[in-house]
């Protein structure tokens, strides 16, 4: 997996610069994508690599860079969009463009296979498992060899390092560079963030709790602090008592402004952080002399004294406060007396206690306006004074610098004069050779540098070089495709004017007749325009088959024969029913709205596990694109067997067949006699040497193994086959035991099918509900219409509707479970509604019902009945309704088990009707 911390250059103006991101590349759409780090769902953006091309420039002259050091690269999009992105090295620079490159390469190359008719040929994808996966890998343009050739010359081939891999996820992101660079500015810039994020508990009346930046404790308070704040809590209370009803309780507030105490406030950390800076600076100011160390004591001990006049100023303010509230307070009792002796005689008492608590609400507004009012002093005198202590950390900070420059200049100094003793010392050994040694070091030290940059112009020629020509070859193949796609598109025009000639000939003859019947030239048109509809396709070479118009093939994605070989009047239905859906998916734009969601969703979980959600519900509703369904399908089955998995042994698939091949199973019997008739129409399963076979025998007898009860049933061999199309065996197997085990009730597939009579008599019941009319129209003509539906529910729908649908059902069932099966039941009774009522007698009716499953081809109609128009559709229901019909049918069950036996033991006791024997007996 390409992944890996990148730096993205972003933002506009003075903020515009390089922020770290996490970039993922996806190998569906070739595309790359970024977020803001390893553990987010949801991408920022993405690069389109397929239409990209790259570039990056070498340092200048006398300005090589070291291998460690970031290197930016750009990546040029269409429209004349640049990206800007830099690695935290050289060589992951290099390995994320070589890589880029190839999957790039990778992906164009292989783009002619992956648009080809999907219907035909599924595209090549590394995500399908199963028999579909393994049928057709598309067709792959022959490449150019010059051009390989030429691209492993040019080929720079470096390995990634920590940052780059699913490995860099787990370590923290890069720490830009211009991060490291010191100044004052980013200095006080950082002062002032840390400031604003304590500030908040600078405030006396808020409660929080200081922890140091050194040792992270809790600060206790001091005895007298203690004291102090004791005393103001019992004046607190006092006034609270005695103005108890002044104040409403739903506006609590408080009289006074309590200070905590208990808390160390903000300026003595401020002090204590000054006093441990210049305790830890003192070996650095040692240089300068006492005169120093004597200012910055007088500088605290001032600091000092001001903060005690600080403290008595807020003291004097909140014992003002007090006074002032206490005045108010006996204001407020005053007016109340003479409101209540002068004004309210003869008004109601409900009245007069709702203009007290109005009068006790309106005094507590104003006096909680007023307290305000003094907190937004307060907050304006910390700002002041934060402002303050901000330009004395900036005046020190200054101080500090002087101090060390000071201090390089005496080591520059003490440098000098001794590489001065150093060079006297050796002028009197060798005054002749120093001049020439002093002049070839730098010659090699220039010669040094000339050959790493003459390295680094190297490699990038080389890359240049290749992307140039990787960029001409994709140029080329994509011209060669649009000529292809012209000549496909001419030759396509060409047919349908001949259809076009054929059908206007025939109108016009059926129109004015100019022959007899037996003469007429439409008999032979007819004639001619079935068998060019029925003529079978010749097999060409695949670089011819590509320029042909190929509407209907053989078989769709699925392996299913889309067109029979025996009776000519069935093959013709197919045929007109295979051009229906190619015509209607060729319409349709829902399809690729559809695959963008899923890829979205796709990119979402990159960095995170796929979980159960509305969004993944609705998009499983929706249908699973073919290149995806093994993927998810597979992740269903898991998440409905995951107790089971965990319970079993490691290997326990492998275990059950080895048993199976080892040990003689009474299932195994008729298991071989349904391999063949499993699905005959589907090239998978069509002979006894098809892959399909020996894969669909391996799953059947290891469940036969594993649940003995049920053994084998058929109808579980459909299931299978279909599981087996898009997932491997073992995955199979759980498939059908999520199934068997997990969505259909007990006794499903016993020899009894109680289960599914079960189902049908629910299913009764639910279209008497759903479809009232159809199901009166039913019992009028006393058609049992159960008899064709035990068939869909034994086997999901399988040969009952078209493949496009089945695999649709099929998504949501492997989602929802079994109530997808009566929803989708019911939507095709509600689909051809109107078509059943229109018949008129039972024989009718019956025949239709046979075969009008396999005429609905708009999947996304059905879909939109069976999860829309079907609502509500609880789940409580259909439990209700199966343990209802279970007793009743448990009961009927056992009354024909009774009367059997009264059979066969009156049989046995009755000589006459021992004697009757049945044909089959007599020739035995």
């Amino acid at each position: 997996k390409l992944c890996g911390y990148l730096q993205k250059l972003s933002g506009k103006g003075p903020l515009r610069g390089f922020r770290s991101r996490w970039f993922v590349f996806d190998p569906r759409r070739c595309y790359l994508y970024y977020f803001k780090g390893p553990q987010e769902p949801l991408p920022l953006g993405h690069l389109d690599i397929a239409s990209a091309c790259f570039s990056y420039h070498q340092p200048e002259a006398g300005a090589a860079a070291a291998v460690d050091e970031p290197a930016a690269f750009e990546v040029h999009s269409p429209g004349g969009a640049v990206t800007v992105l830099k690695a935290a090295t050289r060589q992951d620079m290099t390995y994320w463009l070589q890589e880029l490159q190839q999957k790039r390469w990778e992906y164009c190359n292989n783009l002619d296979a992956a648009k080809r008719d999907s219907r035909t040929s599924p595209a090549p994808s590394d995500f399908s498992k199963g028999l579909v996966a393994k049928d057709n890998p598309g067709i792959i343009l022959s490449q150019n060899t010059s051009a390989e050739r030429a691209r492993n010359i040019l080929a720079v081939e470096t390995s990634p390092t920590d940052l780059v891999g699913e490995q860099a996820a787990s370590q923290p992101a890069p720490v830009q560079a211009s991060a490291i660079n010191f100044s004052l500015k980013q200095w006080s810039t950082e002062i002032k963030n840390s400031m604003s994020s304590l500030r908040k508990g600078n405030n006396e009346n808020r409660k929080s709790v200081f922890y140091t930046t050194e040792e992270w404790e809790l600060l206790d308070p001091t005895p007298k602090d203690l004291e102090d704040s004791m005393a103001l809590e019992e004046k607190r209370k006092h006034l609270a008592e005695g103005n108890k009803g002044l104040t409403s309780s739903a506006f609590p507030f408080d009289f006074g402004r309590i200070p905590h105490k208990a808390r160390r406030p903000l300026k003595d950390m401020i002090g204590s952080s000054k006093n441990r800076t210049s305790s830890d600076s003192s070996p650095t100011e040692w240089c300068s002399g006492n005169g120093n160390r004597l200012v910055s004591e007088l500088q605290l001990k001032y600091q000092s004294q001001q903060e005690e006049l600080e403290k008595l100023k807020k003291e004097l303010l909140s014992q003002k406060e007090l006074v002032r509230l206490l005045q108010q307070t006996v204001r407020s009792s005053q007016y109340d007396k003479y409101f209540a002796n002068r004004l309210c005689e003869g008004v109601p008492k409900d009245t007069l206690e709702l203009l007290h608590q109005k009068d006790d609400q309106i005094l507590g507004l104003n006096n909680q306006l007023e307290k305000l009012n003094l907190e937004k002093d307060s907050l304006q005198q910390e700002v002041k004074n934060l402002k303050c202590k901000v330009g004395e950390l900036n005046e020190r900070l200054g101080m500090l610098m002087e101090t060390i420059q000071a201090k390089d200049e005496v080591i520059m100094k003490l440098s000098r004069q001794l590489s001065e003793c150093e060079d006297s010392t050796s002028s009197q050994s060798g005054a002749i050779n120093s001049p020439t040694a002093s002049c070839t070091n730098k010659e090699l030290q220039e010669l040094d540098r000339l050959k790493d940059n003459l390295q680094g112009y190297k490699t990038q020629n080389k890359f240049l070089n290749k992307e140039i020509l990787e960029l001409s070859a994709l140029r080329r193949n994509a011209e060669a495709r649009e000529r292809e796609w012209q000549a496909k598109y001419t030759s396509l025009e060409a047919k349908l004017c001949q259809i076009e000639s054929k059908y206007l000939i025939l109108l016009q003859e059926m129109k004015t007749p100019v022959c007899s019947e037996d003469q007429s030239p439409a008999r032979e048109v007819i004639t001619q325009l079935l068998e060019d509809a029925l003529k079978a396709e010749p097999s060409e070479q695949p670089e011819q088959a590509f320029f042909k118009p190929h509407l209907v093939s053989e078989y769709d994605i699925y392996g299913f024969q889309t067109v029979p070989e025996d009776d000519d009047e069935e093959k013709l239905v197919a045929k007109s029913r295979a051009l229906d859906l190619r015509s209607l998916s060729l319409s349709e734009n829902r399809e690729i709205s559809t695959g963008v969601k899923w890829e979205n969703y796709l990119a979402s979980t990159m960095n995170r596990e796929m979980m159960r959600c509305v969004e993944l519900k609705n998009l499983i509703r929706s249908g699973i694109p073919h290149e995806h369904r093994s993927k998810m399908w597979k992740w269903c089955v898991s998440l409905h067997v995951k107790k089971f998995k965990d319970s079993a042994v490691p290997g326990y698939f492998q275990t059950l067949l080895q048993k199976s091949q080892e040990k003689p199973n009474p299932a195994s019997k008729q298991i071989e006699l349904d391999l063949l008739r499993t699905l005959p129409n589907n090239k998978h399963y069509s002979s006894p040497t098809s892959e399909g076979i020996q894969k669909l025998r391996n799953v059947l007898l290891a469940f036969s193994w594993r649940n003995p009860d049920i053994g084998y049933c058929q109808g579980l061999n459909r299931l299978v086959a279909i599981a087996l199309l898009y997932l491997e065996q073992e995955d199979a197997f759980w498939c059908l035991v999520t199934i068997v085990e997990v969505f259909m009730p007990r006794d499903y597939y016993t020899k009894t099918l109680l289960g599914s009579q079960v189902d049908q008599r629910v299913f009764k019941d639910l279209m008497s509900e759903k479809l009232p009319r159809l199901h009166a129209h039913f019992e009028q003509y006393k058609v049992d219409y159960t008899l064709i539906t035990f068939n869909w529910f034994l086997v999901v729908f399988v040969d009952s509707v078209v493949s496009d649908i089945l695999f649709k059902i099929w998504d949501s069932f492997l989602y929802e479970g079994p109530k997808v099966i009566f929803r989708f039941a019911l939507a095709l009774f509600k689909y051809k509604e109107e078509e059943i009522l229109k018949l008129q007698d039972s024989m009718s009716i019956f025949k239709y019902l046979r075969y009008f499953t396999r005429t609905i081809l708009d999947a996304r109609k059905l879909t939109a009945i069976a999860f829309g128009d079907l609502n509500p559709f609880p789940l409580r229901q259909i439990r209700n309704r199966r343990t209802y019909h279970l007793e009743k049918v448990r009961l009927e069950l056992t009354e024909l088990e009774a009367i059997r036996e009264d059979f066969l033991r009156e049989r046995e006791t009755c000589v006459e009707k021992r004697d009757l024997i049945s044909d089959d007996e007599e020739d035995s």
